[in-house]
């Protein structure tokens, strides 16, 4: 099968681009794929964090990505399309996850619908965006109804997906696990030498935004305090006025125990906070789909995670994890204790290998080539 993709890839950073990166990766082992990826991808007046440029020193990249869209360049939008037409592909594949990419994914599906044979599938992160507004809502709707298959990550975003287009073709795959940061597999002694840290470690990792919940981890953090010893690593760049966790930390008094990186931590690095923690928790109050879980199974890392979006689908409550309810610090807390009190790292982590193959890259590409 011929299929054209379309999506960021290095040297753009973030889980958007890591995945179709090795989307990318995985489909050429079974079909003849052409990877039009950005040439520029936001204004920087319009990227929330310090850049959108990958600093790494081992970059996920593959060969063959021809840099041609911008997303501010109307001209490069064509081109991608007259590439398409050149290449006649069976399928071409878009990310969607933003409504900034509305006039862009708009025009060129709209093109490649009137005038190729290809058909378009949309692979939905977010069917609307994280904290969305009406209007990300009218936007998606214009851009997704001229999907012909859908991807989904979670039985949530297909309830979305339908309110959004009635008939939608869709297949749910989950999100495949990335084990591409495990560089040398650093030993948790070493790692937690390297970080000057001891005892319990608990990670959250990722962009801290306010979908992500993580003020109240921090308030758990004195309920399980009050019983254990415990270090809390936020790992991540701030999206939102970090002042407000610090104050939050102060008021609580333990700010000895919790460590803030506030930082996109390069690839090379990804690795050293997960080995040095022995489990991840995603506190989320909304989250359709979750790299930072598939991430945490990658290093066969527990997850304990909230009862929304993907999370309860993934997480095996009681196996590969803990699933809690969202916005209570006291379960959180319940959790982490529970975690540690019932010695489960290594029963967790025996499960999580076994679940490998649930999240393989091959359950996703299969899911693509089901649909023609």
């Amino acid at each position: 099968m011929k299929i054209c993709l379309i999506g960021p890839s290095y040297p753009f950073r973030g889980g958007i681009a890591h995945y179709t990166t090795l989307l990318y990766r995985e489909l050429r082992k079974r079909h003849h794929v052409t990877f039009y990826g950005f040439r520029r991808q936001y204004p920087s007046w319009l990227f929330p964090g310090k850049t959108d440029v990958d600093e790494s020193k081992i970059p996920i990249c593959e060969n063959g990505v021809e840099s041609v869209l911008d997303s501010m360049n109307p001209l490069s939008w064509w081109s991608v399309f007259r590439r398409i037409r050149q290449v006649d592909p069976d399928l071409v594949i878009l990310p969607w996850w933003v409504s900034f990419w509305t006039p862009q994914f708009r025009a060129i599906s709209s093109l490649v619908k009137r005038l190729t044979r290809a058909k378009i599938l949309f692979i939905c992160h977010n069917v609307v965006p994280h904290e969305s507004k009406y209007v990300d809502r009218l936007c998606t709707k214009f851009v997704l109804k001229k999907g012909d298959y859908f991807i989904v990550h979670s039985d949530e975003d297909l309830r979305n997906l339908k309110r959004v287009v009635p008939d939608a073709h869709v297949k749910k795959a989950f999100h495949p696990t990335y084990d591409v940061f495990n560089y040398g597999k650093t030993a948790k002694e070493a790692a937690r030498r390297d970080l000057d840290v001891e005892g319990n470690v608990v990670l959250f990792f990722g962009f801290v935004r306010p979908y992500k919940g993580l003020k109240y981890l921090i308030e758990a953090m004195p309920l399980i305090l009050s019983t254990m010893d415990v270090t809390l690593l936020v790992v991540g760049e701030f999206w939102e006025d970090k002042r407000e966790y610090v104050r939050l930390i102060t008021e609580l008094e333990i700010g000895d125990r919790v460590r803030i990186i506030d930082e996109y931590v390069p690839n090379e690095d990804v690795g050293l906070y997960f080995a040095a923690s022995d489990v991840v928790v995603l506190p989320y109050l909304s989250g359709t789909g979750s790299g930072i879980a598939q991430l945490a199974f990658g290093f066969n890392k527990p997850v304990i995670g909230t009862n929304v979006g993907c999370l309860p689908e993934v997480i095996d409550d009681g196996r590969t994890g803990f699933v809690v309810n969202p916005q209570r610090a006291d379960t959180i807390a319940d959790a982490v204790i529970r975690f540690y009190e019932g010695n489960k790292e290594g029963e967790f982590v025996k499960a999580i290998l076994e679940e490998r193959d649930r999240f393989s890259w091959d359950r996703t590409v299969e899911a693509i080539g089901a649909f023609l």
